[in-house]
């Protein structure tokens, strides 16, 4: 280093110029791309619906093409990441910031240009595989994607922690204030302590929480699933009141005598239609009578499940896919809605099977056959769908197995069908779950994945980027410097905000920038001719007057 103070001056000015370059171009481009309202990934997603799509102005088919990292952005955290970033433009200070939580009960606030850290909060020790039964992760501490209540300012977690070194394990449900990191009054839940149904209580250890939360009204949702299927689990949807988190109520599946499981595990976790949440459950282990599992449910708030048929659908086969390992858990429910369609309020919901199914969310039907249904994968489909439109068609995109994705069409008809779109193999490469940007919500539809590691296949560690209506490449993972790490199968999704995707693997936050527009330029107006001068006549004399 050179000494001194013009050594230093010069070194710091060095040092700042990428970030004040970043922000003068990306103020510039915010200005180009966007108008004043503001744009807020808050959930998983996107949307209550759980469609996965962005509309950002600055993808377009040819400025997603030329797609490239921004090495200026810092972006480095502690902890393995299967959590989905959140993103604010009015965040702590008015900075727009981007949120990540991580397995190592790490939670960060960054600045969304270029990438460090505005506060950290560590929210208590996670727990170590060991400690729990069939564990699939190591270390254990937030896993669903957390979601940010703009009314209130607060971010909402879910967390494993321990106190003490791993003896004791609890499920916590944190409030923190998301322009300082504290955590807010009232909080955290202890869900041990406070969430029971039917006689059953809820088990810290035998529980896993990977589902996405959701807030409906006022309440946030929480799903609980279990540690590969070990143990005598329950799956579990929690409600807690923003503003009164001491009133907890819950819902478990699965609790007649002798029977376990419903787990409420799929990525995408709770869906909303504004007014209830959805949630999709696992298969259970009965004595052959229905008790939840199977299912798509929609929940009254609360949560408090009706029991009614128009509640809730299962699969006529429900009790084969149970003993198969075939369940609907895997893909969390997305709402979407087929405008030609009847009905057209509708609900795409998929099982480890393979199969996709189409049910009406207005009238679910209980145990009935689905409006609609289409293979459209092999067995163990585990993925969060996404859905979008063209200019004349409804598509959802799946990760259809570890190295395909897939898009179907859903028909404008009466009833709507599940109708063949595109495929993408990607060979050996496996692939996280798909999201879409749109310049206005139905054109330049681009579906994004992720080339994600899977059970020791490292993947490509790239993003990749594929045309709605066709499936044609768009972005094919770009050069050296757009290699990332540490991104994981299905769980991996990335978000887009002001001209940036955002991708988050363990340790890191990468960003991606859609290159400037080209200014169209201003035509110069073309010279006229002199005109060339017409001859006069002379003008005739005229009579002196007398």
């Amino acid at each position: 280093m050179v000494k001194g103070p013009a050594g230093i001056l010069k070194h710091r000015h060095m040092k700042l110029l990428p970030s004040i370059f970043s922000v003068v171009l990306v103020c510039f481009w915010s200005a180009l791309v966007s108008t004043n309202a503001q744009v807020n990934v808050t959930q998983f997603h996107n949307h209550d619906s759980r469609d996965g799509l962005y509309i950002d102005s600055a993808f377009t088919l040819g400025a997603a093409a030329n797609l490239t990292r921004d090495l200026n952005f810092d972006g480095t955290i502690v902890g393995n990441v299967y959590a989905q970033p959140l993103y604010l433009d009015n965040g702590p200070g008015g900075r727009a910031t981007i949120i990540v939580a991580t397995e190592s009960n790490n939670v960060y606030a960054l600045d969304a240009l270029d990438g460090s850290v505005i506060w950290e909060r560590n929210v208590g020790d996670p727990l170590p595989a060991n400690d729990v039964p069939c564990s699939l992760l190591d270390t254990l501490g937030i896993t669903g994607t957390p979601v940010v209540d703009l009314a209130s300012r607060s971010l909402l977690l879910a967390a494993m922690v321990t106190p003490d070194g791993g003896t004791t394990k609890k499920h916590f449900i944190i409030s923190l204030n998301v322009d300082t990191g504290d955590i807010n009054p009232g909080w955290p839940v202890d869900v041990e302590a406070a969430a029971s149904y039917n006689g059953i209580s809820f088990t810290p250890v035998i529980q896993l929480q990977r589902a996405a939360l959701g807030i409906v009204g006022n309440i946030l949702y929480v799903g609980y699933a279990s540690h590969a299927d070990c143990s005598f689990f329950h799956g579990w949807l929690v409600g807690v009141p923003i503003d009164n988190p001491a009133s907890v109520t819950a819902w478990a599946a699965a609790t007649a005598e002798g029977a376990h499981g419903g787990a409420i595990w799929g990525v995408g976790g709770i869906a909303s239609d504004g007014k209830s949440p959805f949630a999709t459950t696992g298969n259970t282990y009965t004595d052959g009578n229905w008790d939840g599992g199977e299912a798509v449910i929609r929940f009254q708030p609360g949560p408090i499940f009706s029991g009614l048929p128009s509640d809730y659908w299962v699969p006529t086969n429900w009790l084969s896919l149970d003993t198969g390992d075939l369940d609907l858990g895997g893909s969390g429910p997305v709402l979407v809605d087929v405008p030609d369609a009847t009905p057209s309020r509708l609900i795409v919901a998929m099982g480890k099977n393979g199969k996709a199914y189409l049910a009406d969310r207005d009238n679910l039907g209980g145990i009935s056959a689905p409006i609609a249904s289409a293979q459209v994968g092999p067995i163990n489909l585990r993925q969060a769908a996404a859905t979008y439109r063209s200019n004349q068609e409804t598509y959802f995109a799946l990760r259809a197995d570890r190295s395909t994705l897939s898009a179907f069409r859903i028909t404008g008809t009466s009833p709507p069908t599940i109708a063949p779109g595109w495929t993408v193999s990607r060979g050996t490469d496996d692939c996280g779950s798909p999201f879409v940007t749109s310049t206005d919500g139905t054109n330049n539809t681009i579906v994004w994945i992720v080339g994600t590691e899977d059970r020791g296949n490292p993947g490509d560690q790239r993003l990749h980027g594929y045309d709605g209506p066709t499936g044609a490449v768009i972005y094919n993972g770009g050069g050296p410097n757009e290699l990332m790490a540490g991104t994981h199968n299905y769980s991996t999704t990335g978000i887009a905000a002001r001209g940036r995707i955002y991708v988050a693997g363990d340790n890191k936050v990468y960003a991606f920038v859609a290159p400037l527009p080209t200014p169209t330029p201003t035509p110069t107006a073309t010279p006229r001719p002199t005109p060339t001068p017409r001859p006069r006549p002379n003008p005739r004399p005229r009579p002196t007057p007398h």
